[in-house]
């Protein structure tokens, strides 16, 4: 009897005893994946370039596209233009919804921001921040040539 629970006592020990966590990633197996992703990008790369496309010729034009944007130029002194005219910021708004207005397209006309390399970015951000706030959702962002 004594020597049966002692050796259960051993057992039971033996039984606790984990080894320890392995704290260590095995990179062999994504290494080998890698590898063969590039293999497949390198083979199969030079395939997709100049591949010819025969797409169909339509003859629509979009709704808008005959028509100029109207233009706000932005320079280097800070001075806002609307269609070469100069403005100061209150009477922007005012100004582009009456042209809007005048062209029938509301506050759906397209509108083009354009500024120089030397004009203020505050300046840019004020008028697209009168613009937004205006109502005026459609418009682009332009660099002018010096």
């Amino acid at each position: 009897m004594a020597l049966n629970a002692g050796a259960a006592a051993f057992a039971g020990k033996r039984r606790h005893r984990r080894r320890p966590v392995m704290a260590e990633i095995n990179v062999t197996p994504m290494v080998d994946v890698m590898l063969v992703l590039l293999i497949i990008f390198m083979i199969s790369a030079p395939m997709l370039v100049g591949v010819p496309i025969d797409l169909p010729q339509t003859q629509a034009k979009r709704l808008d596209q005959d028509r100029e944007p109207l233009t706000i130029k932005i320079n280097e002194q800070g001075k806002v233009l609307l269609q070469d005219n100069e403005v100061s910021l209150d009477e922007l708004i005012p100004k582009l919804k009456a042209m809007a207005e005048a062209r029938q397209n509301g506050t759906e006309e397209r509108i083009e921001v354009q500024g120089t390399r030397d004009a203020k970015y505050e300046m840019v951000a004020k008028v697209i921040g009168a613009l937004q706030k205006g109502g005026f959702p459609h418009m682009s962002l332009r660099h002018l040539p010096e």
